[in-house]
């Protein structure tokens, strides 16, 4: 509570330094992660329930009754460097250490297990292995909380900025998912194609440009649209599948944008 006050967002890791589910439903990440459930469930939270999109400066969020399940659980405390505005230089080995310490300005130092995080000021894209031993977790990340650590906190280099750029952007591959369009349960309100064309595309811009919680940006801009268009009969599989390959381009999987899909419809009665 004490790190939320002071503006870090953070969230609980396991034992294994991963990110826990803060409901029991995604308990084993059994929404849209790694599941190690053999039959998931349904993710119903009303906000991001695991990962770094999870991560979160609000009390009230941290000291639920939903949240308290991963708490007991917790070895750790993870925040997201990104939603911090600052990014961690994460240095897995005395090799990577000393690269940095010659590469490098001096900035705020935390101490790890294996090496040593350096923080700066200011956020870029998170990229792993951008050499040997070396991470970039900055926005859409997150890092393990080992204590303020010492120095005087410097803004980004050039160097990580360059580090970044040399990595292309990793787009996850989109897999064909069909998912029946809503039937129709009365006449067509919209006068022409245009407004739903528009709708769709407004879709998945708002997706495409989310900075941070991506998981609840999705599940609320389908239940946007479904509100929307989805019972009049004039929303496609085709207008589906172009929501969810926005979602997949964002780095969710093809099972999380069914679920959402389907907990949106649900929430509408649909």
């Amino acid at each position: 509570m004490a790190l939320a006050d002071g503006r870090l967002p953070v969230l609980p890791l396991g034992a294994d330094k991963r990110p826990l589910g803060n409901c029991r439903d995604c308990a084993d990440l059994a929404c849209g992660g790694r599941s190690n459930m053999k039959t998931p469930g349904p993710c119903v939270c009303p906000w991001p329930c695991h990962g770094w999109a999870a991560a979160t400066t609000n009390p009230s969020v941290l000291a639920s009754r939903q949240w308290g399940l991963a708490w007991r659980r917790a070895r750790a405390i993870g925040y997201h460097p990104g939603g911090a505005g600052v990014t961690v230089v994460d240095l897995d080995n005395a090799d990577a250490v000393e690269w940095a310490r010659t590469a490098l300005p001096p900035t705020t130092t935390v101490e790890t297990t294996r090496g040593e995080h350096w923080i700066y000021s200011g956020t870029v894209r998170s990229v792993n292995k951008v050499r040997e031993g070396v991470d970039i977790k900055s926005l859409m990340s997150y890092a393990r909380w080992l204590g303020p650590g010492t120095g005087t906190m410097a803004d980004v280099p050039a160097a990580v900025h360059a580090l970044v750029e040399e990595k292309p952007a990793a787009r996850p591959a989109t897999r064909a998912v069909t998912v029946p369009a809503p039937a129709s349960s009365g006449q067509c309100p919209h006068r022409s194609p245009v407004y739903l064309e528009r709708g769709i595309a407004m879709a998945e811009q708002r997706i495409t440009s989310a900075e941070s919680g991506v998981h609840n940006t999705v599940y609320r801009t389908f239940l946007a649209v479904l509100s929307a268009h989805g019972r009049c009969g004039c929303l496609t599989e085709t207008h589906i599948g172009r929501l969810f390959a926005a979602a997949q381009a964002k780095g969710e999987s093809a099972r999380h944008c069914i679920t959402a899909w389907t907990n949106a419809s649900t929430a509408l009665g649909m």
